[in-house]
């Protein structure tokens, strides 16, 4: 069920679910340990990389002038105040400028600068092949296999992160008083 919260008591569900949730979080760590490095190259942490690459895909390749900072969360599927702190160091790296919507004040905008850009390609120049080799350990067939089980994850993950997203914040809202009867 799309846009509920599953959690099946039964944790004999089946004998493949841990072993497959334990590869996963194995291979996420191994990513981590591969890529971070890589990145690290050029001065940058993988989560700087994401919002350079993505600002990189919207201001450069979409002709875009900017994005705002929630649209740049959104695309990263990380919280506003984890964006705002990674742009802050990026900023003060002279990779990204900030501004101000002249439309809306309250939304801030960001877009890479000239030597951001530069960065960006300098990153992109090896990346097909890093990741080549980091996916090197299947063949085609095993890569689109891969895709087409991450795309059918994707999704159900999305959903039960909104729904844990919904739940927290239902639940850090303000209580309203009761009142009394008179």
């Amino acid at each position: 069920m799309a846009g509920q919260l599953q959690i099946r008591p039964d944790s004999s569900v089946s004998d493949a679910v841990e072993p497959a949730f334990l590869a996963l979080v194995r291979t996420i760590g191994l990513l981590r340990r591969v890529m971070e490095p890589y990145f690290a190259r050029f001065g940058l942490s993988g989560a700087q990389w994401g919002v350079l690459r993505t600002l990189h895909r919207e201001t450069v390749e979409a002709d875009a002038k900017s994005l705002r900072l929630t649209d740049l969360g959104d695309r990263l599927l990380v919280r506003p105040p984890s964006v705002t702190g990674v742009v802050d160091r990026l900023q003060r790296m002279g990779f990204v400028d900030r501004t101000i919507s002249a439309e809306d004040h309250r939304v801030k905008l960001a877009s890479l600068t000239p030597r951001g850009r530069v960065l960006v390609e300098q990153v992109l120049a090896d990346h097909p092949r890093h990741i080549a080799n980091v996916l090197a350990g299947l063949d085609v067939t095993g890569q689109q296999e891969l895709l087409r089980l991450l795309e059918r994850l994707e999704p159900h993950l999305s959903a039960i992160a909104d729904d844990v997203e919904a739940v927290t914040v239902k639940a850090k809202a303000p209580k309203q008083p009761v009142r009394a009867a008179g």
